[in-house]
This record gives C-alpha cells, sequence and structure tokens, in this order.
C-alpha cells in the first residue's frame, strides 16, 4: 500500500514537472522563429544590407592577397551603393572553388597559371568557359628559403619541403614550377609560421610561399645563421605564365646584405569572376563593384596603399583567359582612338627597331599583349622600354 502510495506521488510529482517544459520549448522555438528581419519590420534593411554587397576571396592572413582585398574594401565603399567584404580564405586554388560553390563570394583574387592546373588535372569540368577575368592584377613573387646546408634546387631532391596549406599559391605554382624543374622534393602542406619552426628543428629542410613582396612573413622574420633564399632559374619551361623578377636587400633588409638580391620567378594575379549571364542579378552586382573599381583605380596608387597597385594595368590581356564582358565594355568606352593611334606608331617603331637587332618574329597574340605591356610603360615612365 505504501509503495503504491509513493509510485502514485512520484507520478504526480514528475508530471509536475515535465508538463510546463513543452510549451516552454514551444513558445522558445516560435519567439526565435518570429524574430527574423523581415517578422519585426526590418525586410527593408535586410535586402539593402545584401544586393549591393561583393564578397572577395582573398587568400591567407600572411599573404598579399588578402590586403588587396582589404583596400579594395576601404576605397570601393559608399554604402548602400556598393559594399565590399574581404574573405580570409585558402589562396589561389581554393579560391576558384569557392567562387563556383561557396555562397557569398562574387569575386576573387587567384594566378594566372590556375586554369591550365584545372584543366591538367581534369577537376574541373568545362573551367575555362565557367570563369572570366576583370584584369590581370600585380606579380607574386616565389620566395624558396632554405636551411644553410641547402645550395641549390637540386639539392632539395627527396628532402621534405613545405608548400603551405592546401590550396595556396604555394601550393599551386609552387608545385608547378617543381615539376616543371624536375626537383623531387618530398611535398608536405604546413602553414608558414609552423614550416619555418620545423626549419629550425631540421624536420623540413626548405619553405616555399608565393605572395608579393615584401611579405610579413619574411620582412619581420628573425634571421637564422646560415639560412636564406635560393635562387628560382628563369628556365625555358616557365615563359608561359611566369616571368623573371628579384628578392632585393630593400624587400628584406633583415635577410639580405645591402645590395644583394637573388634571382627568382615571379606570377601574374588576376582578378576573377564567374561567367554570370549579362540578366542576371549577379552579372549586375559584379558589373558595379568593375565600374567603381575602374573609376576609383587612380586612388590605390597613393600611399598607404600597396605600392604593387602601381604595377597593375587595367588593360592588359591575360593569355588564355577571357575578359568579363562589363570589363571589357568599360576599357572599350573609356579607349582614345587618337592616343591609341599615336602609342600604336610609336609601338611599330619600335618593334622595327627590335627586329633590325635580332629579335625573333612574334606570333599575333604575343604582338598583343606585348602592345598593351607597351602602352603600360608609356603611361608609367613617359618612356619606351629597352629594345
Amino acid at each position: 500500500m505504501r509503495a503504491a502510495l509513493l509510485s502514485c506521488v512520484f507520478a504526480a510529482g514528475l508530471s509536475l514537472v515535465t508538463a510546463p517544459l513543452v510549451p516552454a520549448a514551444a513558445q522558445t522555438a516560435r519567439a526565435a522563429k518570429s524574430a527574423t528581419a523581415t517578422a519585426v519590420g526590418e525586410g527593408g534593411k535586410l535586402q539593402e544590407s545584401n544586393e549591393w554587397t561583393v564578397g572577395i576571396a582573398g587568400g591567407l592572413l600572411e599573404g598579399t592577397n588578402i590586403r588587396f582585398a582589404a583596400e579594395m574594401a576601404k576605397v570601393l565603399d559608399d554604402r548602400p551603393n556598393l559594399r565590399v567584404l574581404p574573405m580570409v580564405t585558402y589562396g589561389a586554388l581554393g579560391n576558384i572553388e569557392d567562387l563556383l560553390y561557396l555562397k557569398g563570394v562574387d569575386v576573387t583574387i587567384t594566378s594566372a597559371d590556375v586554369l591550365d592546373e584545372f584543366v591538367r588535372n581534369g577537376t574541373l569540368a568545362n573551367i575555362k568557359t565557367r570563369i572570366r577575368y576583370i584584369c590581370s592584377f600585380y606579380i607574386n613573387e616565389m620566395h624558396v628559403y632554405v636551411r644553410p646546408e641547402i645550395k641549390t634546387l637540386e639539392d632539395l631532391a627527396g628532402k621534405k619541403v613545405s608548400f603551405n596549406t592546401v590550396g595556396s599559391a604555394a601550393n599551386l605554382t609552387g608545385g608547378i614550377v617543381f615539376d616543371r624543374l624536375h626537383i623531387n622534393a618530398e611535398k608536405v602542406f604546413l602553414n608558414n609560421s609552423v614550416a619555418l619552426e620545423k626549419m629550425r628543428t631540421g624536420e623540413i629542410a626548405g619553405v616555399v610561399h608565393v605572395t608579393g613582396k615584401p611579405t610579413d612573413l619574411f620582412a619581420k622574420f628573425k634571421p637564422e645563421p646560415g639560412f636564406h633564399f635560393l635562387p628560382v632559374p628563369f628556365a625555358r619551361s616557365l615563359q608561359d605564365y611566369y616571368v623573371p623578377t628579384k628578392l632585393t636587400s630593400q624587400d628584406y633588409p633583415n635577410l639580405l646584405k645591402p645590395g644583394e638580391s637573388v634571382e627568382t620567378i615571379g606570377v601574374p594575379q588576376v582578378l576573377a569572376v564567374y561567367n554570370w549571364p549579362p540578366e542576371t542579378e549577379r552579372y549586375r552586382r559584379v558589373a558595379r563593384f568593375v565600374e567603381y573599381l575602374f573609376r576609383r583605380f587612380d586612388q590605390f596608387k597613393q600611399p598607404p596603399f600597396h605600392p604593387k597597385w602601381n604595377e597593375i594595368n587595367l588593360a592588359s590581356s591575360l593569355p588564355g583567359w577571357t575578359r568579363f564582358r562589363a570589363a571589357e565594355e568599360l576599357l572599350a568606352s573609356s579607349r582614345r582612338p587618337e592616343a591609341d593611334g599615336a602609342e600604336k606608331q610609336q609601338f611599330d617603331q619600335w618593334m622595327n627597331a627590335r627586329a633590325a637587332t635580332g629579335g625573333r618574329r612574334l606570333s599575333d597574340e604575343e604582338t598583343k599583349v606585348l602592345f598593351e605591356q607597351f602602352q603600360g610603360w608609356m603611361k608609367q615612365g613617359g618612356g619606351q622600354p629597352a629594345r
């Protein structure tokens, strides 16, 4: 009897404890569901915040690309007409995948060699018809930093070398360059800061970093006895997308002696977008971004912005890529026929003089690219380049 009474009391108590929980949970769920911007009368603000916001996939925090994305956000901001959101991402390879698949990514900074790499691997179908470029950007230099016992790239064969994290520019360009130069290193993929620590302990032989110089990773790095940059030769196998360049003591006074320099190669960066049809909302959003970028471009050439903005010629062609329609139309509308005619005449004279000194005959595509570079040289220095 006593047991039965206790059982009844326990059941009654349990019902008193649990019964209020169900409606309370339901009330909480209803409150959360109703607390949206639209439900509380902020639908207009919701639309305004998203309608003209453009997301840019930049790259890793220690890279130059994320700084460029942040600087574009500063200069192009004109809310509510345009807002630019820079995003920390994995880098050149990952940025293309983000452009294709990640919500909120409208523009990306990547490397000129990325499309051919996807074509070679067959990992992304019809990639050259799905991606367009706004303009060719600045040059990212290849940094190969190694331990004292490593004297040449060939010495890295069979040794552990870090190519930054998977998806990064070092992963992409560094891997391509090592393969083309037949340097069979054991590739590992570590964050650069971690990799440099492992260099100190001898766990890895070197670090490959592909980014615009000077980069904080090395500019603020405490020099280790014997650690040094390796030269990267501008071999024939690298003459499609890459350019010869150098790292100097002005770039890294903490790592190079005054007047010292190290030959290396660089890869052009690209401001890329998805090939949206012109009638779509995403096309109109990116087209507005392009318009703001072109109209305000001169602002980037002044301090405190990165000095590499001065390397960029918005009209430069990029072999293997197709320009985004809105960018092509803006460039066409801004060209002055009389200026183009005068520059073309100067270019033809320069080409004739070059041919007279034994320069090889160029293809039509090479001539077009060289003419656009010639225009850039004339604008920057007011004089013709050396033959």
